[in-house]
């Protein structure tokens, strides 16, 4: 069993909208030395000072409680010379607690970090590749293609915000990408679905990463795992959020199904 990661006090070192909806935050300095260096695509914990705590007595939390507000994120990139890493935040406006500390950083913020774990897609062995995300899950699903090898061949649909919100990705040249424009995430869409279904899946094996808002993922694990036969251990396909809950929630119902 994976020994539990144990906290760690991380530092801004930039911050930088990389698309209008986007906000990659970069994090650098001694705190990072241990962390594996094959965690791209692996789920962290980002733990949140109160609006002007000190990184003193945010320390001293952290250290012995009580347990700060903690949202679920994904690495981005890591990289070891220099000691970086990336971990990208939806910025669309809400209110949601990190969304708002991320689009407020600057150098020399900082925040609490657990994690990471091991990456969704660790070995690649299918004849095609499916991966679906909406912005949520942009992280998870570009650092599986990034990983992908050479010869891949399969098709990515991402769901984005604008146009503008389109990134450019490292993906293998046998991997189709397609971008579907939803303009409100607070309204459940059926566009990756709809893409989805319309896709002539081949024979042979197939793996999927596929993530983001619950009603989208529910209804993509029901035609490819039970109606297509895609095998669960083939299959990576998880809620992230849904609409109307904050993250807390959206746990607590995810344990209960």
């Amino acid at each position: 069993m994976e020994k539990r990661p144990s906290r760690r006090l991380l530092t801004v070192e930039r911050a930088q909208y990389i698309t209008p909806n986007m906000v990659r935050i970069t994090f650098a300095g001694d705190e990072l030395a241990g962390i594996p260096t094959d965690r791209a695509g692996g789920n962290c914990k980002i733990l949140l000072p109160a609006e002007g705590q000190s990184r003193l007595d945010f320390a001293e939390q952290l250290e012995n409680g009580p347990k700060p507000v903690t949202r679920t994120y994904t690495v981005r990139s890591f990289r070891e010379d220099p000691l970086e890493m990336d971990i990208d935040f939806v910025a669309h406006g809400d209110t949601g607690p990190a969304a708002r500390w991320a689009t407020r950083a600057k150098p020399g913020d900082f925040c609490g970090f657990a994690g990471p774990s091991m990456p969704k897609l660790t070995e690649f062995y299918a004849d095609y590749y499916l991966i679906a995300a909406d912005m949520t899950a942009l992280p998870v699903a570009c650092a599986a293609l990034e990983a992908m090898p050479d010869d891949a061949k399969g098709v990515a649909v991402f769901e984005i915000l604008s146009e503008a919100d389109k990134q450019t990705i490292q993906a293998p040249k046998g991997i189709e990408i397609h971008w579907l424009i939803s303009p409100d995430p607070h309204q459940a869409s059926p566009l990756q679905e709809n893409f989805i279904r319309g896709l002539d899946l081949p024979l042979g094996t197939i793996q999927t990463c596929i993530a983001g808002e619950s009603s989208v993922i529910r209804a993509l694990r029901v035609y490819l795992v039970n109606e297509k036969q895609v095998p669960k251990e083939n299959a990576y396909i998880s809620g992230y959020w849904k609409i109307g809950l904050i993250e807390d929630e959206h746990q607590i119902e995810k344990r209960n199904e």
